[in-house]
């Protein structure tokens, strides 16, 4: 679990996505997604790493500018499988849920990636 401070960067006006000084949907994805690289380090050997490869989020409740977030992200219930599916969610500091969804990550070789970015 990562705790995140809502700042102005964060909003949906520094972003883009929005006119609102509130929480910005793509910075709680970013969250969401930072907090599945996390979880999923724990299950790749030396010389891997994880990609994103999609995305299934609500992002149901807004935070003002100096809220607080906290993030989780549990799974893969099987890290044999080629795609892992983290469920994650966003609480703030009242308990209530902010978003929440599933975020699936691959598991890949580092240098093999990069590689095939180069042909």
């Amino acid at each position: 679990m990562t705790s995140y401070d809502v700042t102005e960067n964060d909003t949906a006006q520094a972003l883009g996505s929005g006119d609102v000084p509130v929480l910005a949907t793509p910075r709680l994805l970013a969250w969401m997604e930072a907090e599945t690289v996390r979880a999923a380090s724990a299950h790749l050997d030396e010389g891997r790493t994880s990609v994103g490869t999609a995305v299934r989020i609500v992002h149901a409740v807004p935070t003002p500018v100096g809220g607080t977030v906290e993030i989780t992200a549990e799974g893969p219930a099987d890290p044999a499988q080629r795609t892992w599916i983290f469920t994650v969610r966003a609480t703030d500091a009242r308990g209530r849920i902010v978003g929440e969804g599933e975020i699936d990550r691959a598991p890949v070789d580092r240098e093999r990636f990069l590689e095939r970015l180069a042909r």
